[in-house]
Order: C-alpha cells, then structure tokens, then sequence
C-alpha cells in the first residue's frame, strides 16, 4: 500500500472527477533499481477551476505538464501525490517518472531466479499500489480505459490485460536488443486491477469457447507446471460461470501466472490473474492442495464478474467482492468438478476462519466501517471472505437459488463496467425472490458477533423426546440474536457407523425456538444443531453427544457432519469449554477413521496447535508423545503411497518431540529408515529438517547441505526459516538483525519471522520482546504496508501465554496511541492469549 487516502478524500475526488483513459509507457531495460514511466491522463471535471491531486509513489519526478503548462515537480510532488490546481473542463496530464522495482510484493515486484539468474516481473496493485507503476487516480470508482506499451529485454515474455498486438517488434537499442509491447485500450476498468507481468516465462497456451488461454510460471518451473489439470478447471469454471451469470466472460482473453514471492493466494487481475508460486507443486502433494487450488482458480474467475466488471464503489463493501468469489467458487466446485464434497472443506477451513476473526475484539459488521486505506488492508480478513460467504450461502437458502442468481444476473446487466454499492445488489435481490431483505440485511451485515446454538430437551422414561427446542445465545459485546434457517440431524451408533436417522429444517429465531416435529422421536447418540451446515453459527454438542464424538467420530459415515463435530469440539476448545488434552485425544482416537484428507490435515493443525497453545504445560509433552505415537503408527499402516500416509507423514514431523520420534525422522531424512510407499521428496525433506532443527538435532551444517540439494528459491526460503529456527541464543540474534533491518525480500521475511517466533523456543524468543515494542512504531511509520503488518502480526509474543504479555501490550497501546490499524493488530494478538490462558485454565482443572 503506498498513500493512505481517505474516504472522504475519494468521495470528493469522485464527486467532481470522471476519467477517460491512461496511456502509460514503460521501459524495463534502465537497470535493476527503477524503471521510467510516462503516464497520460484525459479525464473531465466537473467543477472547472478546482484543485485536487493524482497518486504517485515514486523516486523521483522530473516532468510533470497539465493541460500543456509545465509544472515545477519539487513544487507539486510530495513523495506520494501530485497536486493539481486549477482545472479545466477537460484535463490532460503528462508525467514522467522514475519508478522503483520492489522487493516486498508491492507495486511492480522483482525477482531473480538463483537457478538461472533470470530476472522476472509481476505487479500487485490491490489495493492502492497501481501509483508505484504510473499516476493514477487510485480508487476503485474512478475507472478508466487502460492502454499499455512496454520497452522489454528481448527474452521476455510480457502480458498485461488485453492481449498484445500481433507480436512483439524488436528495437535496436545501443545498450542491447529489446522489444516494444503494446496493448490495446481495455474496456473501464479500476487501478487495482490494471496488471503487468514480465520475464522469461514459460507458457502454455490453450482455447476455450473462443477464449484464449495461456498458463505461465518461471522458466526453472516448468517441468512441474501441470497445465492440463490446472486448465481442466479453468474450463470447468467459465462453462458453469457463463451458465450461471448469463453474461459471457467480459474481457478478450484469460491469462494464469503464478509468480514468486507472492504475498496471497491469488489476485484477480482483469484477464491476467496472478497466483501463488506454491501452487505450482515441485513435490508430491496430497489431493486437499489439488482442491485448495482449484478453490483458488475458481475463486479469481468469479471476480472476473464480480469485482472487475461490477466493482465495488469503495472499499466498504470489499466484502462484496471477497464473499461472492468464495462462495462462488465453492458452489462451483460443488456443481462442475471433482470436488463434489467442497462445502465439507468450506466447513473446515473457512467457517473456522470466520468463527475465530468473528470472536475477536475487533470484529467487525460484514458491511464494514472503512475510513482509509491502511483501515481496509487489516480487513482482508475471515469476515469479509469466509462469514460474509457463510451469509450468502444461507441468503440462497433464505430467497432461493434460482431467485438469487436471477438477481444476481440482473445486477450485471445493470451495472457492467459500473460502481455499486451493497444496496444495488440488494434491490435485484429482491426483485427477484418477492422478499424484504432490509431486516435480513440489518441483522446479517450490519452487527458483528456470532451466535451460539444450543441442543434443549427432555426425555420420558422411554427415552423419546417430550420436549425439544433451540436455544440461541449471543455475546454480551454483541447482543443481537439473529433469524436463523437451519436443520437438527438425529444421528444413531449402528453397524454401518454413525448414520442419520432423522432430519428437522426451521427457522430459528429468538432466544428460544421449539422444534414440535421431534417430540416422540427417540433420542439419538448425536444431536447435531445446524445439520447440512446451513447457517453461520457456533454449535455446542450435549454430554451424550460429545461422547459419541469423542469416542466415534471417525465412524460418521457422511464428511459434511463428520466435519461439523469435529469443527465443534474444537470451538469448545478454543472457548475453554473443552479440555485441550480432550480435543487432542478426540483427534488420536477418531483421526484414523476419517479418510477425508481435507479434513485430517485440519485437525491435525489443530490438534499441534492445541498443544502449543491451550494444553497445561505440564501435559504438553505428553500430549505430543500421544499426538506422535498415534501418527506414526498410521503412516506405517496407512496404504502405501495414498494421500493419507503423506498428509501422517508432515503431520508426524509437526508432532515428533520425544528422543525415539526425532530418531524415526531423522531416520527417514537420512535413508536409514523406510516406509513402504513413501517418497521423501524434497518438500518432505525440508520439513523433516525443519523439525530436526529446531528441537536442536541438526544445525547449520545439515541445512547448507540442503540448500545445496535445492538451491532454488524455495529451497532458500525454508533454509531462512530452519536458520532462524535453530535453538541458540547467537541463531536469534542474527535473525533479530536481519528482520529489522526490513531489507529481505517479502517471502524470506516470512520465513525468518515464522522461524524466529518458533513456538517451542518460547524462551529464546523472550529477550526481543522489548525489542519487538521498540520497533513498532518505526517499522509502522518507515517500512511498507505490507511490511510493517507482517512484522507487528508474526512477531508479536502471542506464544509468551502469560499475564505480562496483555500487560505490555496495553501498556504500549496506552503510551504510545498507535494508529488505528496498528491498534488493531496489537489488540487480536493480545486476544489470542487471554483466550490461551483461558484454555490452559480449563485444561489444568481437568487434570484435576
């Protein structure tokens, strides 16, 4: 994020500004620091004579001419804008620049593969970072056409939005040959979402439905690039999408680049989506990453409509965008692949994303309050992706699904190329379904909190229900009780498994909802609140049922309530409900009989999670002995080469903490130990050693020898992680130094942080907690967006589960009045371990 504008600031520039067009020209073969950029503005105002300003985050700016007077750039460039008096009815504006490549996956990013040293190029402009490419008015409403011409080295490859005219044309240059790009003129379009990327990229190219598609990744990649499957899915997306959306894909082409040192998962850039590096998978991967990625693709093409033709007006309703795209691409993979049990995964990850942002104090209404930009890059969070797309799955319950999506084919109709606001969507809505969604929209998009379902019953001597209601609680914080359409599933223990034997649907409202249709029914092993998993709510499991789960979940025959149990037991947990040490026996006795891969990788995640965090101390090794013990008889016994023997293998190097387990990895890393099936490839590698070294059996030594086995990008970044991991005071320091000093690339940053705050090393990391509160504010006020957030959420003292944690943070909140983004970070890190202790209280009274 480069300025921090206002609200306000953009309301007033879109209120008398209308943009015409931007015609930029870059040439990318200056050097290895900046690059020129001449950017061209026509745009109208409407109140000739007035003053305002365009975005520029730049070195330096020597020619800035409006409407053909030449303006002095040290009089009118400030570092970020470049103010603009006096203007006409119809405006053009010249800049020149010289614009900085980044390292931090900001603006236009650039890497250098270690493996052949080829230079490669991509931009990240979401969500004010298009000013570090070329002036711009960088909000989302003021769209404009976008036209592109690019100087290039010879070698590269170049895509922007539109397709290129026919070919690159070579130009003789002293210095070298390159090659000039141009791209045509797109249709209105926002900043965020003009695109360039740049480099010797490998690509495969491929037609569907008259679309042109290309797949491109580093050249050093290529013989890991699985295109088929990856544009199997893209194909399977835009015949559901078309269908659905009764709109043809609007631009003239489809370009996936998956880039490196990436900083998400994905960015929907018209025409040209850029995606992680990691989905292009150099080791064997269980079938959960295949689908994640899927989730991915279909996710960024469901923004093709939904955010990039129909576009939000301000960043208030980035929800719109996020929530749309999720639950699109989920019902999509439902409806058109192989992934046919996707709302399962959904339930998992997802829903547990949102359920954990949505019980932090700073959550927040789906429809959120952004007053500036810094406020909405902290709201890319489980609110506006997973519970905002929680609430549109039950909004299609609610009014339909044909009525839904006519509305929502109404509503690109309307508003192509367009700006709108939550209300458009809303009034197609309800011109499609004949219903009132104004109550629906209050309580679901404009109050924050979630609510808690509570099984209530009485049985007769028989057994059988004589009474049976719904009990809904909310927090004391955020009272609202909210109108609920769900299902209570009665589940039995038989032969074949956990099976359902009955199912109730309704509509809950009210602290107390009587359910007539199970009294007389008998009593089941499990009562399963929100059945089908139709509303966004937290569920609690009676004493009979959390039995049953406990001692046989894996036998649920059906993954959607499998899942839904389990996603229970664990907000019972984390709500200090729950013994941690319960949880995590819950996980060793029912793993085995899930064989949802998906879904075993999240419990397993949660289970080491539990430990580190909510179990007494006293009962953490024990608790890894069991957690260990339990992996590794699975991955001896699991079938040789499945999904479900990988998915044990990182599960049990994740756990491994006893002299026998590390024994057993370091076993398998050296070849000395072998399990049938079982490939020990190099991703597998790097996390058996990550484990070796960080319970202090490897060191320096082993990590450079792997490094040297895989001297490619990934392989320096998990060599970053295990240094900074090593269990020596003179290890933390060195990492300390290199972390401050802000001055490593976006993904090595990470890495060192992630292995610098190692939670196990609590007491190596103890001495930098001064430190860490010492460069907050530095680091918030000198470092980018990007930066500065990563830092103040990876290292703070989360893993320090102690009184003087919240009391160090509410003293620098106190003292030092941090900005309102930064405050926020501080506050949820601060949550997370009052909610730890609260957890390890309630695990030490179970230990009696």
């Amino acid at each position: 994020m480069a300025g921090n504008l206002t609200r306000e600031e953009a309301r007033e520039r879109a209120r008398i500004l209308s943009v015409g067009s931007y015609t930029v020209e870059l040439d990318l073969t200056g050097g290895d620091q900046t690059f020129e950029s001449r950017t061209v503005v026509r745009f109208d105002c409407e109140e000739p004579g007035a003053d305002t300003f365009i975005d520029l985050t730049a070195p330096s700016v020597s020619s800035v001419v409006l409407n053909g007077e030449e303006l002095d750039p040290a009089e009118v460039f400030d570092g970020g804008r470049i103010a603009l008096r006096g203007l006409q009815a119809r405006n053009e504006l010249r800049v020149l620049a010289e614009a900085a490549f980044m390292r931090t996956g900001e603006g236009l990013h650039r890497f250098v593969d270690p493996v052949d040293g080829r230079t490669y190029l991509y931009t990240q402009f979401e969500t004010s970072d298009a000013q570090r490419m070329y002036a711009c008015f960088d909000q989302p409403d003021l769209k404009a056409s976008f036209e592109l011409t690019v100087f290039a080295p010879a070698d590269f490859e170049v895509v922007s939005n539109s397709a290129p005219d026919v070919s690159a044309a070579a130009v003789e240059d002293p210095e070298g040959p390159k090659s000039r790009w141009h791209f045509p003129a797109t249709d209105p379009v926002s900043t965020y979402i003009t695109a360039l990327i740049a480099g010797p990229y490998h690509v495969v190219r491929d037609e569907h439905d008259g679309i042109p598609l290309g797949v491109y990744c580093r050249a050093s990649l290529a013989e890991y690039l699985d295109a088929d499957a990856i544009l199997e899915v893209t194909k399977q997306g835009f015949d559901f999408y078309h269908r659905l959306f009764g709109l043809r894909y609007p631009f003239d082409k489809y370009d996936q680049l998956f880039v490196p040192e990436f900083n998400a998962g994905a960015m929907e850039n018209a025409g040209a989506v850029t995606f992680l590096e990691d989905y292009v998978f150099r080791s064997r991967v269980t079938d959960a990453r295949y689908e994640r990625r899927a989730e991915t693709i279909l996710h960024e093409m469901a923004h093709m409509w939904f955010g990039d033709l129909v576009t939000m007006r301000w960043w208030d309703d980035l929800w719109l965008n996020e929530s749309f795209a999720t639950f699109a691409s989920v019902y999509c993979q439902v409806n058109a692949t192989k992934w046919t049990e996707a709302w399962t995964t959904f339930a998992n990850v997802e829903k547990a994303w949102a359920l954990r942002q949505d019980q932090l104090p700073s959550t927040h209404p789906i429809a959120a309050d952004i007053p500036d930009m810094q406020a909405v890059e902290v709201n890319f969070d489980g609110i506006t992706y997973a519970k905002g797309a929680s609430v549109l799955k039950q909004l299609v319950a609610y009014v339909g699904e044909d009525s839904f999506f006519a509305g929502v084919r109404a509503y690109f109709a309307e508003h192509a190329w367009g700006n709108t606001e939550l209300s458009d969507l809303l009034r197609h809505l309800e011109q499609a379904s004949g219903r009132d969604l104004s109550s629906w929209s209050r309580e679901w998009l404009e109050t924050a909190g979630v609510n808690t379902m509570r099984p209530e019953f009485e049985v007769d001597a028989d057994g059988a229900f004589t009474s049976f209601a719904v009990r809904q609680e909310a927090s004391e914080e955020y009272p609202t009780l909210r109108s609920h359409r769900l299902a209570v599933g009665l589940y039995d223990r038989t032969e074949q498994g956990v099976v359902r034997r009955d199912r109730v649907e309704l509509d809950v409202s009210g602290e107390r909802t009587e359910v007539p249709d199970l009294v007389g029914k008998a009593r089941p092993d499990l009562i399963l609140v929100n059945d089908d998993d139709l509303t966004f709510t937290k569920i609690r499991l009676d004493e009979r049922s959390l039995r049953t789960v406990v001692e046989s979940a894996g036998e649920i025959t059906e993954s959607l309530p499998r899942a839904l149990c389990f996603a229970a037991a664990w907000d019972m947990t984390r709500d200090g409900e729950m013994a941690a040490r319960d949880h995590v026996r819950l996980v060793v006795s029912g793993i085995g009989g899930v064989g949802d891969v998906m879904v075993v990788q999240t419990l397993l995640r949660q289970a080491v999670a539990a430990l580190h965090q909510y179990t007494d101390p006293s009962w953490r090794d024990s608790g890894f002995d069991m957690l260990a013990g339990r992996l590794r008889d699975l991955l001896t016994s699991a079938e040789p080469g499945g999904d479900l023997q990988l998915a044990y293998a990182h599960g049990f190097a994740d756990a491994a903490a006893g002299a026998e387990h590390l024994s057993l990895l370091q076993g398998l890393l050296d070849g000395a130990i072998t399990v049938e099936g079982l490939t020990i490839d190099t991703d597998l590698r790097w996390t058996l050693l990550r484990r070796l070294v960080t319970a202090g059996r490897a060191g320096e030594k082993e990590i450079a020898a792997e490094l040297d086995l895989d001297p490619t990008a990934t392989g320096e970044r998990h060599a970053a992680g295990c240094r900074a991991a090593i269990p020596a005071p003179e290890a933390k320091a060195q990492a300390w130094d290199r972390i401050r000093s802000g001055e490593m690339a976006n993904a090595e940053f990470r890495a060192t942080l992630s292995g610098f705050t190692e939670p196990s090393q609590r007491e190596l990391y103890r001495p930098y907690v001064e430190r860490y509160f010492a460069l907050l504010d530095q680091a918030w006020r000198e470092w980018t967006g990007e930066f500065a957030q990563t830092f103040a959420e990876m290292a703070y003292p989360g893993h320090l589960v102690e009184e003087e944690t919240i009391r160090r943070t509410e003293e620098y909140i106190e003292k030092q009045h941090p900005a309102p983004a930064l405050r926020r970070l501080l506050v949820e890190g601060e949550a997370g371990v009052r909610r730890a202790l609260n957890a390890q209280a309630c695990d030490a009274r179970a230990a009696g």
